[in-house]
């Protein structure tokens, strides 16, 4: 009987076991984004010196850990003929679950470390910001890589990313959860939550990843025996001339010849931006927008909303893409983010039911998008291998190299937005509310009546003004991209041809 459970586990097809990672991601991310300025502000009362000098650390951290990463994982693929043994695809896919089985669980240890004073505030938040950072980067460079190296159709692609919205969907409820446990005077039952959190996923990552070595090592291993066999009688009558590897400086070269990608990474930059834009300000929208009109629960069930329900739309979004392809779909939504824009600036900010429903789409609709465009870099992944003729895709470096140039959006940002803010309304939050935490604590909606006309006037303005500009230049670069129809469909016949003629296929889903 005890065997049972067990048996049903290796028996799950290999896009649910791959998209259940997300899962053991997303339950901690989550409540970190949530929580963790909170906590040095509120309960380790970090000054506010540490407190920028670690943000400004992390965020030089954060843009350059993702290429460095990405180049020491996949430097080898690079070069058309590696010196000595190729490599199979089976064996690209084993390095990549290595390496999520040795980072999850680093990941979930570091998350812990939020939580325990064990040093200087200004010390801890610097040292656990950039090491939370580094585990998740390797954790989610390998798994992104994945969508790339399991498979090529886009088919299957969307079958994986499909389990993947689906279960960081489930995971975002560790954020319903947290505010049952979350209090800043009595911090020992949030630290069990997040223990118990930490656990499971460790074990998750554990069990994921052991599932799909053991699938892929027993299933690639007799496949690439016997050709390794061939290529050995082979290569003892004709020597291959070996080809030095490129150098870092020859795969940027490539890089700036590879026009779709510097139209993706400028359309994404831009994505970036406006995601995290829509989550450092909507707390600040719903205060100052809506704090008179709707109850403090309502806010706290519309931010929780923004969490789950772009997972859960993702999956209508992807279904979208199997009938219409992903270019399609994005291009739809940047024309449904225009036009809701200008309905809602046309309507005015005192359309109250028409106010929740855009602050929440708007939202929802950014963060649905952006997670559609990874299928876009395995697409991109496509074209570098068939481009420049490498001998395995090199997944995670380019995944590296368009987090390096579209980062920065994040840091823009808050920067941007607080200063069109403050130039419009002369309101500075960072004076109002200490360190102008507005991303990660629960939306306070106070009464609005002492707030100057102004401030609601600049909040509406800046509600709506910065989707519409997004959407305009984002039409504009989308525009430009053409890794879309027959010339899609041509790259990914090349690239399946190159693979079924180097190295055995994988295609597990």
């Amino acid at each position: 009987m005890g065997l049972r459970p067990l048996a049903c586990l290796f028996r799950l097809p290999t896009a649910v076991i791959y998209g259940s990672l997300s899962l053991f991601v997303s339950i901690l991310h989550n409540v970190f984004l949530l929580y963790y300025v909170d906590t040095f502000v509120s309960v380790y009362k970090i000054d506010k010196l540490s407190f920028w000098i670690g943000e400004t650390v992390f965020l030089i951290w954060n843009s350059l850990n993702d290429p460095l990463f990405g180049w020491l994982s996949d430097r080898v693929f690079l070069s058309t003929q590696q010196p000595g043994a190729e490599i199979s695809s089976p064996e690209v896919v084993l390095k990549r679950l290595r390496a999520l089985s040795h980072n999850g669980p680093l990941f979930a240890i570091s998350f812990l470390a939020f939580w325990v004073a064990w040093a200087h505030p200004g010390v801890q938040f610097l040292l656990c910001l950039c090491m939370y950072d580094s585990f998740l980067t390797m954790v989610d460079l390998h798994h992104n890589a994945l969508l790339a190296d399991l498979a090529v159709s886009a088919r299957d692609r969307t079958s994986l990313n499909f389990y993947c919205s689906l279960f960081s969907a489930i995971g975002s409820l560790s954020v319903f959860l947290s505010y049952t446990v979350w209090n800043k005077e009595d911090f020992f039952s949030f630290r069990i939550f997040c223990v118990a959190l930490a656990l499971c996923s460790i074990v998750g990552f554990t069990l994921s990843t052991q599932l799909l070595r053991q699938r892929f090592g027993a299933d690639g291993k007799a496949k690439w025996d016997q050709e390794s066999t061939l290529k050995q009688l082979y290569i003892e009558k004709h020597s291959v001339p070996q080809e030095k590897r490129i150098t870092l400086a020859e795969y940027l070269q490539q890089l700036k010849r590879h026009r779709n990608f510097l139209w993706f990474v400028c359309m994404n930059l831009v994505q970036v931006f406006h995601c995290h834009f829509n989550s450092n300000f909507f707390p600040l929208f719903l205060e100052h927008l809506l704090s008179d009109q709707i109850s403090v629960s309502t806010g706290s069930f519309l931010l929780g909303v923004s969490y789950i329900a772009p997972h859960l739309n993702n999956l209508y979004f992807l279904s979208l893409c199997r009938r219409c392809g992903v270019y399609a779909v994005v291009r739809g939504l940047f024309f449904l983010k225009l036009a809701l824009s200008v309905v809602m600036l046309l309507a005015g900010p005192d359309q109250v039911y028409l106010l929740c429903i855009f602050i929440a789409s708007n939202r929802v609709f950014t963060e649905g998008t952006c997670k559609l465009l990874n299928l876009v870099v395995t697409d991109l992944v496509d074209e570098d291998l068939v481009l420049n003729r490498r001998k395995q895709a090199a997944s995670a470096l380019l995944f590296g190299m368009v987090a390096l140039v579209t980062k920065p959006g994040q840091t823009f940002a808050p920067l941007i937005g607080t200063w069109l803010l403050c130039a419009y309304t002369g309101y500075d939050i960072f004076q109002r509310t200490p360190l102008g935490n507005v991303v990660s604590a629960p939306p306070k909606l106070e009464p609005a009546a002492a707030l100057e006309p102004t401030l609601r006037q600049g909040c509406f303005y800046l509600l709506v003004f910065v989707p519409i500009a997004c959407a305009l230049l984002q039409l504009l670069t989308w525009s430009q991209f053409s890794l879309h129809g027959k010339r899609l469909q041509m790259v990914k016949a090349q690239r399946q041809g190159l693979t079924q003629g180097e190295a055995p296929e994988v295609k597990m889903i």
